[in-house]
């Protein structure tokens, strides 16, 4: 069995939504010190819905796919699902993490939280 799926490899040689969004509406970034990845995912949303997502990650091929995968998952849900994103359904769409990579998908879970967090806090919510 290949150590990565062929999913986790495809979002890792060609992330989706790399990239900066200018005067975003929420920013969050985290990362893990253990490992040395950061992520950092910028929203815009209008009328509740997440309506553009980018993301900049420096981190192992397992970071940069689960970003690209969480971003693709957001993508024009509204604030709520975006909330509702979990690790898990990151790694079950990403065809599964090898157990020492899980924690990437945890970052991108924690990544898109700070940024709807963010985006509270600069609406007042």
């Amino acid at each position: 069995m290949a150590l990565y799926s062929e999913k986790v490899m495809e979002h890792f040689r060609n992330p989706r939504n790399v990239g900066v969004i200018e005067n975003a509406d929420g920013v969050g970034e985290v990362g893990n010190a253990r490992c040395g990845d950061i992520m950092k995912i910028y929203l815009k949303i209008e009328n509740d819905i997440v309506t553009d997502v980018k993301f900049e990650t420096f981190g192992c091929g397992s970071a940069i796919a689960s970003s690209s995968m969480a971003t693709e998952m957001i993508r024009g849900r509204s604030i709520e699902e975006a909330l509702g994103l979990t690790n898990q359904a990151v790694t079950e769409a990403l065809g599964g993490l090898p157990p020492h990579k899980v924690h990437c998908s945890v970052l991108a879970e924690e990544a898109v939280r700070a940024a709807v967090k963010d985006y509270y806090d600069r609406q007042g919510l």
